[in-house]
């Protein structure tokens, strides 16, 4: 069945923290009206989410199914690899600038141009690997303005469990969360290899010991987009 679909229009942005224009992906249903509200999700890997995660369609059938609430979805891609390893990861030179991008200007700017709710438990930050890291990063840093984290197979390391271990608003966050039993052994863009398995077992301990509202599951399947892609219709159902 085919269903009407929504629109993807490519927008620039002018980001100062990061001191580039940063590209966006924003996704309005079929039936968009500026007279209705609209949660947001807000997703690294844009682009991927988009081609290889098929976000768009997933939205198209979930809101003529009236299955999940109103949403506008905004991709934020990477440029290259090097680029996404800069923004995502912890140590990444840009790290605290792109967190402080989405937080002080994207957020502000959607406000500003849609008609959104304005308040962190309808906004959603989603993310796969590295893309999962910094959304869970920024939540914890803005849980005020960012309620709901999406995790697919996020990078875990000491930082990520320090941050969590020592987050004390728990109450404001929702986090879904899944990894692939097959993990153990991930190829990194750095050339190493990695165990995602163990680290994001020890990540979902600590969350499970605090008062979050959390889903955890780990699915049958390694580091990629085929599992990724299936689990999104059940996260999106879960957190819209």
């Amino acid at each position: 069945m085919e269903f009407p679909r929504g629109t993807i229009k490519e927008h620039n942005f002018l980001s100062l923290e990061l001191g580039e224009e940063m590209q966006l992906l924003i996704y309005l249903p079929a039936n968009y009206s500026p007279l209705n509200k609209y949660s947001l999700l807000i997703a690294q890997d844009g682009r991927d989410y988009f081609q290889l995660g098929r976000i768009g369609r997933l939205a198209d059938e979930f809101l003529f199914e009236r299955e999940i609430e109103n949403i506008i979805i905004v991709g934020v891609p990477y440029k290259d690899v090097a680029d996404r390893r800069r923004k995502y990861h912890p140590n990444g030179d840009q790290n605290r600038q792109y967190i402080r991008f989405l937080a002080h200007e994207l957020v502000p700017f959607l406000d500003q141009e849609f008609p959104t709710y304005h308040m962190g438990s309808t906004r959603a930050l989603v993310g796969d690997s590295l893309g999962a890291t910094v959304s869970l990063m920024t939540a914890l840093q803005y849980p005020h303005t960012f309620g709901k984290v999406l995790l697919q197979s996020p990078y875990v390391d000491n930082s990520v469990l320090e941050a969590v271990s020592a987050f004390s608003e728990e109450q404001l966050i929702e986090i879904y969360h899944v990894v692939g039993t097959e993990e153990t052994e991930v190829s990194m863009t750095d050339g190493k290899v990695s165990d995602f398995l163990t680290p994001n077992r020890k990540l979902s301990l600590i969350i499970s010991g605090k008062p979050f509202t959390y889903f955890y599951e780990e699915f049958n399947g390694n580091h990629t987009w085929t599992y990724w892609q299936h689990d999104l219709k059940r996260a999106l159902k879960i957190l819209f």
